[in-house]
């Protein structure tokens, strides 16, 4: 997989894509994730990316012309799958399209920034938009990080157990259970008699039993 990350902030992105599993898809060649600076496709003196809205309003909005001039050149080298455009007013991401996002093999994500970007970009070049949440934040980028995150964790090989993405909260409708591990008694707290015994068909149906019940207590909307 390739994801593209168009960033008007590109050091926001720097520190989290060199750490961690990331890292290790990238090393590992399973994944490649390129961020791309805006402000090198700004041919003005002063690398100007946003400017204020037609119309008045508070807050400065991204100009169309860097977009589009890095989207189709990449375009022009290859080409993509989706190009995802991270904003407060798009899809809710969940489980299910970051498993479908995961299959893709060459994505582009663009960050915006400040008050948002360009109607023109959404309307001409954006296939997809996504929301990680019903709040705002000052850019697209640490959104853009949580779904790259999301997505590449999915990715086989990436994780070293493969089996641990597929039991994680959501992948079956439900949240995952409680988790153990040595000492089995932590100042008087104790872990599970069920999980001790060696038992799998038992620890099977306290799992369940657990998350079922957890499910129950804070997304009943899940169920």
């Amino acid at each position: 997989m390739r994801i593209d990350i168009i960033s008007g902030v590109p050091q926001l992105l720097k520190y989290p894509l060199s750490e961690s599993i990331l890292k290790r898809a990238q090393q590992k060649q399973l994944a490649e994730i390129i961020v791309h600076d805006l402000r090198t496709f700004a041919h003005d003196k002063h690398k100007i990316i946003d400017l204020p809205p037609y119309g008045g309003g508070a807050g400065m909005i991204l100009k169309p012309e860097p977009i589009f001039e890095c989207v189709e050149k990449l375009q022009s080298e290859r080409s993509y799958d989706e190009i995802i455009y991270v904003t407060a007013d798009g899809e809710r991401f969940d489980q299910k399209m970051a498993n479908t996002l995961s299959l893709k093999k060459n994505l582009i994500i663009l960050c915006g920034h400040y008050k948002g970007i360009d109607q023109r970009v959404r309307e001409a070049l954006i296939t997809k938009e996504i929301s990680i949440g019903d709040y705002v934040l000052t850019g697209g980028e640490l959104a853009a990080m949580v779904i790259t995150d999301a997505l590449v964790r999915l990715i086989p090989g990436v994780i070293g157990d493969g089996e641990s993405a597929l039991t994680d909260s959501f992948q079956d409708g439900l949240l995952d259970a409680p988790s153990y591990t040595r000492p089995e008694d932590f100042r008087g707290m104790k872990v599970p008699e069920v999980l001790l015994g060696g038992n799998h068909k038992e620890v099977s149906k306290w799992k369940d039993q657990q998350r079922r019940s957890k499910t129950g207590e804070r997304r009943k909307d899940m169920l």
